[in-house]
């Protein structure tokens, strides 16, 4: 069934989406229920925002505020979360916010959401591996084998063995099975859940109250890489000096630990995996973000009442604070290799969710004929082989050879740019297609998609006029891509014109 427009602005109905599931070749297994996709929302979201981004965060923008930041990135999700489930539950295709786009906007819109999802799934997997090999070496250094994980190439690039070494083998858990994945993924997400709530426990007895103060610094003067591209496009529209502390420091706070909250939006991906996905669908997205949002403010809390926020700057020399830097500064130097132990566990479920999602997507898309077809292959245990192979080689390549950098916001502004569409999409989908059956209904529709549009972009203004800038470079590769092979290999497309010759 071909939608209700032609070209690029054409349509895969639900139904069409539903019944592409059932072919032979690319038939992925249902073999997930709740439980799983609880583990696999609160895998991949416990890691770089406790473990790491938290405290830099907390000296270079907002301070003993942080803990508001996570809660006001926490609403913006929520609201999403809403829409995610209702299209997840109404449509329980592989895909995510892919699928949603092409049964409501059309063709190429569907097309941008899927190259914008590169930017959270493969680009995070690659940054967040990079974390993960910084604190191989400190465990490590910790038993004695002090040995460097990356080597510098010179210039711009470097040899990361230790991001080269996790991707390889996460990748080759994936091929062996999305059920498999679970278990590994549920063993270590009850270590590092373990772990964090052992530091906020022990974290809790160092709180001074006097650290609290002032709970929203002042705003900073402006500094050499705080102004132009490198500040918020918030304060510079709104005339601000700069984005560090302040009202402004605080909601860009709020922006970049979004990063934190990334991946709830992964379960959406297993939908096509999952035994009841009109039941568990919701209830994994909900319960992995109440889970995470409870854990982040309460660290966030202990966290900045252990130390002041001026001791978590990052160092001129480029170092970032991280969680362990609290507890070292405070001569706790147990707490710091349990943290180090820790955040190695947490970033590999991280990592290992992040190529899932970034693998379903690839093969919903390879499976509509915008990417090859052969991508879409699923083998003899049910998984898409030759799409996780590919997606291994290119996030382990980025990860071995190229910098973190910046990355972390170009993964923000991609999360959030597909949220909106999403939000939009219930809207859209609610008054074009009334009658399809929904397990879950978003509340308050349409204030609540508003509501989650205008909390999304409002994050997103609080992002890097820099960060903006190369997002829309990467959204214009996105569309030579489309234009050049996606247009004339879209299968919904072939249908189109068959459907025309026969007539």
């Amino acid at each position: 069934m071909v939608g209700r427009t032609g070209g690029m602005w054409r349509t895969k109905s639900v139904e069409q989406s539903i019944q592409d599931t059932d072919e032979p070749d690319t038939k992925l297994r249902r073999d997930l229920g709740t439980w799983d996709l609880i583990v696999f929302g609160v895998a991949v979201v416990v890691g770089a925002g406790i473990f790491t981004l938290a405290a830099s965060t907390a000296g270079d923008r907002a301070g003993p505020s942080i803990s508001l930041a996570f809660v006001l990135a926490a609403i913006a999700c929520g609201l999403a979360a809403l829409c995610y489930a209702e299209f997840a539950s109404t449509v329980p295709v592989a895909g995510s916010a892919y699928t949603f786009s092409y049964a409501t906007f059309g063709e190429f819109i569907a097309w941008i959401i899927g190259w914008d999802l590169v930017l959270e799934f493969a680009v995070g997997a690659a940054v967040v591996s990079k974390g993960w090999s910084e604190y191989l070496h400190t465990v490590l250094a910790l038993v004695g084998i002090d040995i460097p994980t990356s080597f510098s190439l010179g210039g711009f690039f470097s040899f990361d063995w230790g991001a080269l070494l996790l991707v390889a083998v996460l990748a080759t858990l994936l091929a062996l099975g999305t059920k498999l994945s679970s278990r590994v993924s549920m063993v270590f997400t009850a270590i590092k859940v373990a772990i964090v709530l052992l530091v906020i426990i022990v974290g809790i007895g160092y709180v001074k109250a006097e650290n609290y103060s002032p709970f929203i610094p002042p705003a900073a003067p402006a500094q050499p890489g705080d102004t132009g591209l490198q500040q918020s496009l918030l304060s510079l529209l709104g005339g601000g000096s700069s984005s560090v502390f302040g009202i402004y420091g605080l909601l860009a706070a709020a922006s970049l630990v979004f990063f934190a909250f990334i991946g709830f939006d992964v379960v959406a991906t297993t939908a096509e995996e999952t035994k009841d996905p009109q039941r568990s669908l919701p209830r994994g997205i909900f319960g992995s973000l109440a889970i995470v949002t409870v854990l982040y403010v309460a660290v966030a809390l202990v966290l900045t009442g252990m130390v002041s926020y001026t001791a978590l700057a990052t160092q001129p020399d480029g170092t970032r604070a991280t969680l362990a830097t609290a507890f070292a500064s405070l001569g706790v130097t147990w707490a710091a290799a349990v943290i180090a132990v820790g955040a190695l566990v947490g970033l590999t479920t991280v990592v290992m969710v992040l190529l899932l999602g970034q693998i379903r997507v690839l093969f919903a898309m390879s499976r509509d004929g915008l990417l090859p077809g052969a991508l879409a292959r699923t083998g003899t245990r049910g998984t898409p082989v030759r799409a996780t192979q590919l997606v291994g080689v290119v996030v382990a390549l980025v990860a071995t050879f190229f910098p973190a950098g910046t990355l972390e916001e170009m993964v923000n502004i991609g999360t959030l740019f597909a949220f909106v569409l999403v939000s939009v999409g219930v809207v859209i989908l609610r008054r074009t297609r009334p009658d399809l059956p929904r397990s879950f209904r978003t509340p308050l529709v349409p204030l609540v998609p508003i509501l989650s549009v205008l909390a999304c972009a409002w994050l997103m203004l609080n992002l890097t006029v820099e960060t903006w800038l190369r997002f829309l470079v990467w959204m214009a590769v996105g569309f030579v891509v489309y234009f050049t092979y996606g247009r004339s290999h879209s299968k919904l497309g072939r249908r189109e014109e068959a459907e025309k010759a026969s007539a």
